[in-house]
Order: structure tokens, then sequence, then C-alpha cells
């Protein structure tokens, strides 16, 4: 690890971009060029103090993971995420069927989305940045352990995520989901991370082996769903899935019809954001 050329690498960087161009208000007068080093931090989902550690050399050696997230906080394109991974001391991603790498074209597109739910998310099912929005909707992926950043698992191992769903619309959000993974498969079959996603899935849920066995297969394409907020009740939204040029990655984007009730209620959740009303 090369503590010196990092910092400066990171230094730079950082300095090169606007609030605007990560989704940040300007705020007060900045005395310098660049974002602040607490809201880099803040959106790669990390302490201040270990991103600041960072830039100062005295940081300990990131984890791979973390890489990554700072990676797409700073916009870095592919030659600038490996040659992060490389000052870290780490091998850059590589060989791969498939990339967690965010092109900073399209998380432009995504902090550009401020008044509706937006997250970019692998063809594995694996959330790999969410605006505010999406966050207030669906809630953090980042506070979440790793293995909880994906959609299939999580809707297969967690009872919480199934209450986010109405009732009547659980078997078909189950049966959509294990119709796309089992697409994706078929057009990566010798992808190991993917395999080994649907191994662990099959000996956690009954549910899902059986539906695995019917091979049933859909790419999940537009689509209209209902989601139940906690806080602003019943939301029925239009899913638009648009799709990266290698279409191993999508941005999906729920918007709401003009004058409906769920407008309404998608407003008000732009108003709450994660502020969590129903303690106290």
């Amino acid at each position: 690890m090369d503590r010196t050329e990092l910092a400066d690498f990171l230094r730079h960087c950082r300095t090169r971009l606007a609030p605007a161009d990560v989704g940040l208000s300007q705020g007060a007068r900045r005395r310098t060029p660049g974002l602040r080093r607490e809201e880099v931090a803040q959106l790669a989902g990390m302490s201040t103090d270990h991103y600041t550690r960072l830039e100062q050399a005295r940081g300990s050696r990131p984890s791979r993971q973390m890489l990554a997230a700072v990676a797409r906080a700073l916009r870095l394109t592919g030659d600038e995420r490996d040659h992060l991974f490389h000052l870290a001391g780490e091998e850059p991603p590589r060989n791969r069927p498939t990339t967690e790498h965010v092109r900073p074209g399209l998380l432009l597109v995504l902090d550009r989305l401020t008044d509706t739910p937006a997250q970019v998310v692998s063809d594995r099912g694996d959330i790999l940045a969410q605006n505010a929005m999406a966050k207030a909707l669906h809630g953090d992926a980042s506070a979440r352990p790793e293995a909880e950043h994906n959609v299939v698992w999580r809707y297969f191992t967690d009872p919480s995520a199934r209450e986010r769903f109405p009732a009547e619309d659980r078997d078909r959000a189950a049966r959509v989901a294990v119709a796309d993974l089992r697409a994706t498969l078929a057009r990566r079959p010798d992808d190991s991370r993917l395999a080994g996603l649907v191994r662990r899935l099959r000996a956690r849920s009954e549910e899902f082996s059986a539906l695995w066995d019917t091979h049933h297969v859909a790419v999940r394409r537009a689509d209209v769903k209902r989601f139940l907020h906690p806080v602003v009740g019943l939301l029925e939204l239009d899913c638009e899935v648009l799709l990266n040029p290698e279409h191993d990655q999508r941005l999906i984007v729920y918007t709401a019809r003009a004058g409906g009730r769920s407008y309404e209620r998608l407003e008000l959740l732009r108003v709450v954001g994660l502020q969590d009303l129903t303690r106290g």
C-alpha cells in the first residue's frame, strides 16, 4: 500500500468534484474547491475519521468493498478505479462477467433524480448505488451487511423485506425475482459468484428452491409495483428499468402518476426522507 500516493490521489479526485456533480447542494460559500471530506465519507458510507486518515496517509489498509465505495463516491472512471486499487495494494477486479463499478455517467443521472426513488442494481440483484429517495423507500443498503445488499437474498431470507410489499403481491414478486435470476445465470453459466448465490438460496429457502425447479425464465422489465412504507403508507409506482451498454447493471426509477394518491405520498416521502416517524 502506497499511503502517500493514495492520499494525494484521493485529495486530487475530491477537489475536482463540485457538490452538484454528486447531487449535493452548494450550501455556504466554500473556501476551497471540491467536496469536503465528510461529504465523500457520507457518499462512500464510511466514517469521516476513516476517510480523513486515508487522505493524511495515516489510514489502515481499506477493504476491497471500501475501495469500491470510495471509487463510486469520487466518480472514478474504470481506469481510475483500477489505479486506486493498485495504490491500496490490491489487485483491481478483472476477468469478471460483471462489475460492481458504476460508471460516472450513470451515477450522474442517479444524482440528478432528486424527487423520485432510483437505484443502480446489478443483474445478480446487488444494490450498487441509491439516491436519497431510494434509501427512504427501500432503506439504506449501505447500512446493512454486504450479503444483505442483494435484493433476492433479502427477499427470501429476511421477513422484514417482504413486509414492504402488500400480502397479495408477494408470491408474484418471488416468482419474478427467481425467473430473472435464472435468466441471468443462463447468460453467464461460468459466473461462480452468481452460482454460489443460487446454491445458498436453495439451501436457505424451500420456497426459492421450489420456484427455481420450475425453470421459469423472464428478464425483469418495466412494471408497476406496490410498496408498503411504514410512514407514508401504500405506494403504487411505475418501475422503469434502464440497462447499461453491457446489460449487467440496471438503473431502476420509480415514479408516480401526477395527481394520484401515490404521487402525494411520494412527495411526502421526499420530505420525510430517512426520518423514522414511527418512533416516539
